[in-house]
């Protein structure tokens, strides 16, 4: 399941963290990819030591945390320190897949996920393409938006064509290993999100609950 998230960032949030990822330093992205993905990556990355990149990542995990709608999709247990990739004119990131566990101690990535820092007509080209049996789907969102899928997809970034394409990248390890599972307990929160606003407790309500409750009981993995 492929869904994208419109509100993650409001405008001052964006601001605060362009302002301070503005005076970090940028490396070479290629140093943190495996050596088939180092063959096809072409990015810059805000170096991860910096006092700069402490304080943008606790902010947008703080802000990516906080939201319903990511929190009923992913069901997060752990969230990875997102990397903050900068792609300028030229650069783009080829055909891979992201690795299944990452850090020490181990997270698993059950799914990945682009939370847009720039906006869409700051750079040209630059679309993130994820694979899936459907074929090909792109993404370029507005500034603050996040797409959020499973991590077992093949995807790329296009090359940008002018500009440049700031995205912070990050990745979940869910309470809910499979997709179909958190597709189900997503589909039945949104059930009784309707009902309740419709309604409030009611008897259906109760029994969605009941039903959300015992399943996510079944499915999660502590």
């Amino acid at each position: 399941m492929i869904v994208c998230i419109g509100d993650i960032l409001d405008q001052a949030n964006a601001d605060r963290i362009r302002d301070i990822i503005g005076r970090g330093s940028f490396r070479d992205g290629g140093a943190t990819a495996g050596v088939a993905a180092g063959l096809v990556k072409n990015n810059l990355q805000l170096a991860p030591y910096d006092q700069e990149y402490r304080e943008a990542v606790e902010l947008i995990i703080t802000k990516v945390r906080q939201n319903l709608m990511f929190q009923m999709i992913a069901l997060p247990k752990t969230l990875r320190p997102p990397i903050i990739s900068r792609s300028n004119t030229g650069m783009g990131y080829g055909v891979h897949i992201d690795n299944a566990m990452m850090g020490d101690p181990p997270v698993r990535a059950d799914l990945s996920y682009t939370l847009f820092l720039s906006a869409p007509d700051e750079y040209e080209g630059g679309e993130l393409v994820l694979e899936d049996t459907q074929g090909e789907h792109s993404f370029k969102l507005p500034q603050g938006a996040m797409v959020l899928y499973p991590s077992t997809f093949l995807h790329r970034v296009d090359t940008v064509r002018a500009g440049s394409r700031l995205v912070a990248a990050g990745w979940v390890q869910s309470l809910c290993r499979h997709a179909n599972h958190r597709e189900i307990l997503f589909d039945i929160q949104r059930l009784q999100r309707s009902e309740f606003e419709k309604n409030a407790k009611s008897a259906e309500f109760d029994l969605l609950t009941k039903t959300f409750s015992n399943l996510f009981r079944l499915f999660s993995e502590v």
